[in-house]
């Protein structure tokens, strides 16, 4: 008999779509291998996962609910086998406060930054005098556990406040010294180095559009043009990384490069898996097709993640 595998994809979050792309690009690789299914973890979602029985769930969820331990939880409970990263680790990775702390605590650099929390909502040129003291202008301002780069803004001394209100439903607000440079991102696969990227958007920088938008036309570069130390270097730190998070399958780590400096953005427990997506680019350069990186994972899957 065929290996049950449930696809889980949709959602809560505000990556809903890309999770069901995810999802669909997913399915397409391994319905003639396994009796596959797609479920949205909306109504009955545990009587579902009960009646289906899988062998294996594949975690196509992306940002809060799919990729914060939560979704983690109650698979743990339930004792399916499941891809990518368990509960602590899904939890420590998309809340870009800890994450920090972590990084900062194991000498990884990472940029300088600032919190705001809850009552910041009437005093915002108070908070621009106080951000331009301590960070600086240019600034980055994103929600401490979104992922996609969703709410993330680039702001100077001009448009600060009118960003920061856009944010203005979210409870904590992380604010961080911008870093110029280049984007460069590196893909862990298991406890090995699977590769590095550069990314040269047309925008900005590698927003959601540029992310997920053919038209946003981003740059890939496979392979990157720096020096091999400097490559393994990343690597190493991206590794590292990965291990002191103690996550699991495959993560995702964004960089800057800058003044011959890597600051470590954050590591993705969740990267995509579209026909855009960097983790699949990487694993192709290096070998292995997308089919045998979607049954890598599948295998990879456990539970007491």
């Amino acid at each position: 008999m065929k290996k049950k595998i449930l696809i889980l994809a949709g959602g809560y979050s505000k990556e809903r779509d890309i999770s069901l792309k995810t999802a669909n690009a997913v399915f397409e690789q391994i319905k003639n291998e396994y009796n596959c299914k797609i479920l949205d973890p909306k109504n009955g979602f545990i009587k579902k996962i009960r009646k289906f029985k899988p062998n294996v769930t594949f975690n196509a969820l992306h940002g809060r609910y799919g990729e914060d331990g939560y979704i983690q939880l109650i698979l743990e409970n339930e004792k399916v086998k499941y891809t990518h990263s368990g509960v602590q680790a899904s939890s420590i990775c998309i809340n870009k406060l800890i994450s920090k702390e972590i990084f900062i605590k194991n000498k990884i650099i990472t940029p300088k930054y600032t919190i705001l929390r809850e009552n910041f909502k009437n005093k915002f040129n108070k908070i621009k005098k106080k951000v331009q003291k301590k960070l600086k202008f240019p600034v980055v301002i994103k929600p401490i556990n979104e992922g996609s780069s969703v709410g993330v803004y680039i702001c100077n001394k001009n448009n600060f406040v009118k960003n920061l209100k856009k944010l203005n439903n979210e409870s904590e607000i992380l604010i961080e010294k911008y870093i110029p440079g280049r984007e460069i991102q590196v893909a862990i696969m298991g406890s090995k180095k699977l590769g590095t990227i550069e990314l040269i958007p047309r925008r900005k920088f590698y927003d959601y559009k540029a992310k997920y938008d053919k038209k946003a036309k981003t740059k890939h570069i496979l392979p990157v043009n720096l020096p091999i130390k400097k490559i393994q270097e990343v690597e190493n730190i991206a590794l590292r990384a990965h291990k002191i998070t103690k996550c699991r399958g495959i993560t995702r780590s964004d960089f800057r490069y800058h003044n011959n400096k890597f600051y470590l953005l954050e590591v993705n427990t969740q990267p995509g898996m579209t026909e855009l997506s960097l983790v699949p680019e990487i694993a192709k350069y290096k070998g292995i097709s997308f089919n045998n990186l979607i049954k890598w994972m599948i295998n990879d899957a456990s539970i007491n993640r």
